[in-house]
Formats: structure tokens, sequence, C-alpha cells
């Protein structure tokens, strides 16, 4: 169903994505960036913390390993530039772990427990673009709210991104 060309694709755009939402998060002082504007999350920094949680629980997951995620509104970093260096690490971890795959594994079933305990599976192909279709969405949350300081936010859309990687 999915094809790994296509995800690698994907992961190297949310890649792209972020590094623009995290430079545009710069240009603001920290009481607009920690300022509640009604997001689910609140604040853009709360959010782009859940952001990283849920990379970390999904890759987690996908490694097999317990990176430490108890709660969806987990504060990872309490100031942008450490969350923008492990946005940007998490990032390599994405693209790399998509690029090991086998296009088998892609359809493999990945069996996982969520926060709350329950045990599920979900092929693996399907994980990870749930896991960037996610970050797509909470983007788009802060995208938001960049606009409320006011700011004109970067374009994000996927197609900006291939265009621009030719």
């Amino acid at each position: 169903m999915t094809k790994p060309e296509h995800l690698r694709t994907l992961a190297r755009y949310n890649h792209w994505a972020n590094q623009r939402l995290y430079a545009a998060c710069r240009a603001l002082d920290d009481d607009a960036y920690r300022a509640d504007r009604g997001a689910f999350f609140g604040s853009i920094h709360r959010t782009l913390n859940h952001i990283l949680v849920g990379d970390r629980a999904w890759l987690g997951r996908l490694e097999g390993v317990d990176r430490g995620i108890r709660s969806l509104d987990q504060i990872l970093y309490d100031d942008l530039p450490s969350l923008a260096d492990a946005r940007a690490q998490e990032d390599a971890r994405i693209i790399a772990f998509v690029d090991r795959l086998d296009p088998e594994q892609f359809e493999a079933p990945l069996v996982y427990r969520t926060i709350a305990g329950e045990t599920q599976e979900t092929p693996i192909g399907l994980v990870v673009t749930h896991m960037i279709n996610h970050a797509t969405h909470h983007r788009g949350q802060v995208h938001c709210m960049l606009s409320q300081v006011p700011m004109d936010p970067p374009p994000l859309d996927l197609i900006y991104f291939l265009r621009e990687i030719g």
C-alpha cells in the first residue's frame, strides 16, 4: 500500500517544514512564543513540544525503545533553542529510520502499546504516514498562531517543498 519512495519524500518534507516553522518562531519574543492562543495545546511552545512528543513516541515504538513519553502534553524542552536542536535531531532520526526500511517492512505490522496501555497493531508504512500527518496537522495550528502575532507565517505546503527540491 505504501511506496517507500513516497514515505522517504514525506520524511524529508517533514524536516523541511519544521525548519521553516522554527525559523519563523525564532523571530518571536518569548511572551509571544508562550502566549496562550486558544489552540488545543495552548501556545506555540506547547504545540511544538507536542509534535516532538508524538514523534518520539512513534519512533520509539518503531525502534522498540522506550523514549520516556508518558503524556501527550509532556514538556520535553522549556526553551526554543533546546527544542529546535532536539527537533532537528529527531527529524534526522526519522529520515534515517525511513531510509533503512526495506520495501517489505512498510507492510509489516507494528504491535505496540498506546500511552494509555492499550495494545494496537498497524502496518509500519501507515504508522510513518500517521506520524508525518500528525506533525502536519499541528504545524498548521502553529501556522495559525503565528498569524495571530501578527506575522506572515512561511508557506509549509508539500507542493512548495517539491518545487524547491525540483
